[in-house]
């Protein structure tokens, strides 16, 4: 009888009333060229659907934790903590690879023993509207690789990390943006962090205005207090940031049906009008003292960071 193969890659899922979109991943997680190598340690936040079912049928190791208890850093380490692999491959339930050679190519840069962590390409789905579309295309993690390019910031909706750097260097347990605070501490002491564009994952948020509202206000009050760093500091710099939204929106739309350009161009204000309000209202209070030292390690915060959702 053959031995089975060691794991080499363990794949840390935080789930939450996840089963449409488990439905899709673990599906596309067996299918992978290196599943044979491959474990999947799910930490669940008390789901009622039939998400621990499916994690269960689907081999994964599943711990179920009250929800109360989740916290975005706090519960990937909880993950990670039970993880065999050499690289720890943090997903959200709702990314989705593409193709089956996603976790390979995600691997791939820890040819080189200075990357401590990946990131993946995130591209949006092709059903997605246009606006959403265009948001996640306007994200740095959304661009091909150029030479001389900066990577993007570190993120965990779909990116690789080594088991030994994580032991050293476990995720701040932070209400939000764990990754980002992880990266700026990783590279404090030297880490590297790489780009596998060749690594896609399918993933976006369809916001409405009041939704879109809420979760920039969340990212840029975490722009604010972690790096000292106001997204929109003046309503001045808020009216302008809608006209660049829209004007974005617009130009995007050129390529699309008359009827998209009805139907979003006209949505389009009123979605980054939320957007922006949101980015404003979180950009005002004050800057806690330690902020001003991350500012200077954390060049790469950038306006268009989309939230995780809660729980995932």
């Amino acid at each position: 009888m053959p031995t089975p193969a060691p794991i080499r890659i363990s794949v840390i899922l935080p789930t939450l009333e996840g089963e449409a979109d488990l439905r899709r991943l673990l599906p596309m997680l067996a299918r992978q060229s290196l599943a044979h190598e491959t474990e999947i340690i799910a930490v669940d936040s008390s789901s009622t659907d039939a998400s621990v079912r499916l994690l269960g049928e689907a081999g994964a190791s599943v711990e179920v934790i009250a929800r109360s208890d989740f916290g975005h850093g706090r519960t990937r380490n909880q993950g990670a903590g039970r993880a065999r692999g050499e690289f720890l491959v943090f997903l959200s339930q709702d990314a989705l690879p593409k193709g089956e050679e996603f976790l390979s190519e995600l691997i791939a840069p820890f040819r080189d023993p200075s990357v401590l962590a990946v990131c993946a390409r995130i591209l949006p789905h092709e059903e997605d509207d246009p606006l959403t579309a265009r948001t996640v295309l306007a994200a740095p993690h959304a661009l091909a690789a150029q030479a001389g390019q900066t990577p993007p910031p570190f993120n965990d909706v779909a990116s690789a990390m080594r088991a030994s750097a994580w032991r050293k260097l476990p995720f701040p347990d932070v209400a939000f943006g764990e990754d980002c605070a992880w990266q700026e501490r990783a590279q404090a002491q030297g880490g590297r962090i790489a780009f596998a564009p060749a690594a896609v994952a399918l993933h976006a948020h369809r916001y409405g205005p009041r939704l879109a509202y809420a979760r920039y206000r969340v990212d840029a009050r975490f722009h604010r207090e972690q790096y000292g760093r106001r997204l929109r500091p003046t309503l001045w710099s808020a009216l302008r940031g809608l006209a660049f939204e829209v004007q974005a929106d617009w130009r995007f739309l050129a390529r699309r049906s008359l009827r998209d350009k009805l139907q979003y161009g006209l949505w389009s204000p009123v979605l980054r009008a939320g957007q922006v309000l949101g980015q404003y209202v979180g950009s005002r209070g004050p800057v806690r003292p330690q902020a001003s030292g991350a500012r200077a390690a954390s060049g790469r915060a950038y306006v268009q960071h989309e939230p995780k959702e809660s729980g995932r």
